[in-house]
């Protein structure tokens, strides 16, 4: 029980203390007229790239700068340091493909390249974090690449997809370093998981860009999957046909059509009609010793599966063309 009494005095007793100690100091060095120095984070602003060259590695955004002043424009600084102006220009005119930049040797020479608004009263002292940046350029390139999924799909009991997944674009143009570029080949969705389905799904998904170097002409596309439940439907009347028919013979399949059962989502095989599916005899497996051949089945789409040809083989009446 001691435990919490001790607790209860420290945060009754130190922590205004402590807060009061803060505060007091923090009074001392707004109000003093003596010099002090402070780091503070400036924004790197890079000037006069090529417009035919592009970044090849990341430039840092921001450099640690060390200042000088009076308290109470150190502490102005640092309050609106967002809004305030500073700023570090890196001239890039004349870099063809790297240049390495000894920040501190650079802005000495160059000192009006360290943007202080005259407002605050301030003096540059030295870089302090990084103390270099290596700046390397590439050629700009565009190229044309196709969109992939990155999707975990899981389907109710009883239901299908057909067809492809789609995307609206299907393909995006990018922009970036050659040698980046090169090696890309296709860009990606974000990684999802998508359980249970038993309806269409349609909806807007990020892409992954490899690096902040490259731009992508999109950044979401429309993502599409049919989802159907799963039926069957028997189509009659399906015309047979015999391939690679040899000149001056005649040949009578028999009969003439066939009928099946297609099994896939409910809506596809709905719009089946029977000249859709190809049935067909290769007359190249013919034989005077052999009168009944089993017929190929194709589709121009994909189902699931088709059973119950009717009937499962064709007989093949062959005679000669009269002249």
């Amino acid at each position: 029980m001691k435990i919490p009494q001790f607790n209860s005095f420290f945060q009754n007793i130190f922590f205004p203390l402590g807060a009061f100690s803060l505060a007091t100091i923090l009074w001392l060095f707004v109000i003093s007229g003596d010099q002090y120095t402070m780091i503070i984070d400036f924004p790197i602003e890079a000037r006069n790239l090529n417009a035919q060259k592009t970044y090849l590695k990341e430039v840092p955004n921001s450099a640690a700068v060390m200042l000088k002043g009076k308290g109470r424009d150190l502490f102005k600084a640092f309050i609106l340091q967002k809004y305030s102006g500073f700023k570090l220009v890196l001239d890039l005119e004349g870099i063809s493909q790297e240049y390495e930049f000894f920040l501190n040797n650079y802005f000495k020479k160059n000192p009006r390249r360290v943007v202080l608004p005259s407002s605050y009263k301030l003096s540059f002292v030295e870089i302090v974090y990084p103390n270099r940046i290596k700046i390397s350029l590439d050629e700009i390139m565009k190229k044309t690449v196709p969109v992939s999924s990155n999707l975990l799909i899981s389907l109710k009991d009883g239901y299908t997809q057909v067809g492809l997944i789609k995307f609206y674009p299907d393909s995006v143009n990018i922009v970036g370093p050659k040698a980046e570029l090169d090696r890309i080949n296709n860009i990606n969705t974000i990684k999802d998981t998508l359980t249970n389905l038993s309806d269409v799904f349609n909806s807007g998904l990020n892409l992954i860009l490899p690096n902040r170097l490259i731009n992508c002409s999109h950044t979401e596309v429309q993502c599409y999957l049919d989802i159907q439940q799963i039926s069957e439907r028997i189509i009659v009347d399906i015309p047979v046909k015999v391939i690679n028919k040899v000149k001056g013979i005649r040949v009578f399949p028999s009969p003439q059509t066939v009928s099946l059962t297609v099994i896939g989502g409910a809506i596809q095989i709905s719009k089946i009609k029977s000249n859709d599916i190809l049935v067909k005899v290769d007359f190249n497996l013919w034989s005077i010793n052999q009168n009944f051949y089993e017929p190929q089945v194709s589709f121009p789409f994909d189902i699931l599966d088709w059973r119950d040809l009717s009937p499962r083989t064709i007989e093949l009446g062959v005679a000669r063309e009269s002249k």
